[in-house]
């Protein structure tokens, strides 16, 4: 990631930043991520030993 640049108002405030295209689009995929982590968080879960049968039973393990 490069540094990122800042825009200030005339008291020095920063008000906006200015990344390049690539760390834009890697922060817009991480928050794609989270967001579909988020919908899934209530979701019941599997044990691994149950995917593991699962798996078996379908020939694919």
């Amino acid at each position: 990631m490069n540094p990122p640049q800042f825009i200030t108002n005339a008291n020095g405030d920063k008000t906006a930043v200015i990344l390049s295209m690539a760390d834009y689009q890697e922060l817009m995929e991480d928050l794609e991520d989270l967001a579909a982590i988020a919908e899934t968080r209530e979701e019941e879960t599997i044990p691994w030993e149950q995917v593991k049968k699962d798996l078996a039973a379908d020939g694919l393990l």
